[in-house]
């Protein structure tokens, strides 16, 4: 008898998690600023790549990131290094960020005065799927440590995300990555989706990604100003 009862909470949690998220976006399209949402595994990288990606883009353009985390404020010390704004959710026993999370994290912050906002979500590859954050572009990250599988393994991830991105390359001819393989495996999840391979530590393929954030604020910003 309990099952169909914690069905309906899931809905019902969901549909709530639907609604800030949908005001968010909103709030999001008025300030002109695209938002760009981080989920991985542990282990992924994803705190070195978003650490990264704010100290490339932060000298020319305004970032800033929330991170996410069951507990510490490590990761948000480390991309503080960027000089960007940066602000820790811990979500305690939460393994995914929620759009609530995310609103009363942005309380005392001006939108209007970021280009980029950066999310980055609690290291899992099946909870965060079926949350929305409102955020415009959502990557997911794989390592080439993790195997050329992870795709097929964790479909509803892959199916939720916009982009791929192929972490830790530097790596790649050490533990033997097959990327022929991992891209037939993203491939065969979601069909045509974009797939950057890249190495934080070496700058290897950081060009061309940052090119494409860029292409996609200058879009998203032709689409707000109509």
């Amino acid at each position: 008898m309990s099952e169909p009862r914690l069905v309906e909470v899931r809905r019902n949690v969901l549909k709530q998690n639907d609604v800030i998220a949908r005001s968010l976006r909103e709030q999001f399209h008025a300030a002109g600023v695209f938002v760009v949402s981080l989920v991985s595994s542990p282990g992924s990288g994803k705190t070195t790549f978003l650490e990264k990606t704010l100290t490339e883009l932060q000298p020319r353009y305004r970032v800033a990131a929330l991170v996410g985390d069951l507990a510490t404020e490590n990761d948000a010390v480390r991309l503080a290094r960027s000089k960007a704004p940066v602000k820790q959710i811990t979500t305690g026993t939460l393994c995914h960020l929620e759009a609530a999370m995310v609103q009363n994290a942005l309380q005392d912050w001006d939108l209007h005065q970021l280009d980029f906002l950066f999310i980055e979500n609690v290291g899992n590859l099946v909870c965060p799927s079926s949350y929305d954050l409102g955020e415009n572009l959502r990557l997911v990250l794989m390592s080439v440590t993790e195997g050329e599988d992870k795709p097929q393994k964790y479909p509803t991830i892959f199916n939720s995300a916009d982009v791929a991105v192929v972490t830790k390359y530097e790596l790649a001819s050490v533990v033997e990555f097959d990327w022929n393989a991992a891209r037939t495996s993203i491939q065969s999840v979601r069909p045509g989706m974009q797939i950057f391979r890249l190495s934080a530590k070496t700058g290897e393929g950081m060009e061309e990604y940052l090119k494409f954030l860029l292409r996609q604020l200058a879009e998203h910003r032709a689409v707000v100003h109509v």
